[in-house]
């Protein structure tokens, strides 16, 4: 990984999104792009040029001193760190600018959903989820280690999914020991029979560049698709969760069908989403 982007609001969350940030920069070598959104008020868009250039500039003034602290950081040591100030909070920015800059991955911070205003709400990290081709990492918390032993990718095995998957499993082996792919057999979503399971993942792998011989696949049944992959990872003791999303369409649409975006909002674990 060449280039990972950190957005970040000078929370906590943005901390813990920076310094997991760091650790893979340190790990691969990576330039970090720290990104700053300056929320602009309403009534500067219908100021007058030049008090909209001076409020710019303070703006921009404040967001530079806030990166001079914010980025005074032991685990910063020896790393190429590039701020960036963006003038409008538009979010969709973060995803084209990953593509300007050939990105590798966005690494992100979510408290979930909240009352209050700020990237790092659980719907805004959704918003860069839909937008971003680039890979996501949504961390909820401060990680002890990015040796993430084992991460669980959900998909559908579907023939569709085959790029999206195989694009997955090739970064996710650069961030961890093992990964299995889950299939989650849902009475809501087209229940089928271990044969047909079986026969849909045989013809996945028969069409893909995988190797069956280097995966690990697993299939589970329950309720809903979320439950399903909350349960498998704590019974399996997974340090992530991966999962392939539908673009704009978000997270609802995962499978074809209907998961709640509450695997990102609410898992504990950091979730990997990559672009159907």
């Amino acid at each position: 990984m060449k280039k990972i982007i950190v957005p970040v609001d000078f929370s906590k969350h943005s901390e813990y999104a920076l310094e997991t940030a760091a650790k893979l920069a340190k790990q691969h070598n990576s330039e970090l792009i720290v990104m700053h959104m300056l929320e602009m008020s309403e009534s500067i868009f219908s100021a007058s040029s030049s008090e909209r250039g001076e409020e710019n500039a303070f703006m921009l003034m404040v967001a530079n001193k806030k990166f001079e602290t914010f980025l005074d950081q032991p685990y910063l040591d020896g790393l190429t760190v590039t701020p960036m100030v963006k003038y409008h909070k538009v979010l969709k920015e973060v995803a084209e600018v990953a593509i300007d800059v050939n990105a590798d991955l966005i690494v992100m911070g979510s408290r979930g959903h909240s009352d209050h205003d700020g990237i790092f709400t659980g719907s805004n990290t959704e918003k860069v989820v839909r937008y971003s081709s680039t890979p996501v990492l949504v961390v909820k918390s401060k990680l002890d280690t990015i040796d993430f032993n084992h991460i669980v990718l959900a998909t559908d095995f579907s023939e569709k999914s085959i790029p999206a998957v195989e694009n997955a499993v090739s970064l996710l082996s650069k961030l961890g020991k093992k990964t299995t792919l889950l299939h989650i057999n849902s009475p809501n979503l087209s229940f089928l029979s271990t044969d047909e399971i079986d026969e849909k993942i045989s013809n996945f792998l028969e069409h893909s560049k995988l190797n069956e011989s280097d995966l690990s696949i697993a299939r589970i049944c329950d309720h809903n698709i979320e439950d399903g992959v909350a349960s498998f990872s704590n019974r399996e003791q997974a340090d992530a969760i991966a999962m392939i999303t539908h673009g704009r369409k978000g997270l609802s649409h995962f499978f074809g069908g209907s998961i709640s975006e509450d695997v990102v909002n609410h898992t504990k674990l950091p979730v990997i989403t990559f672009k159907l």
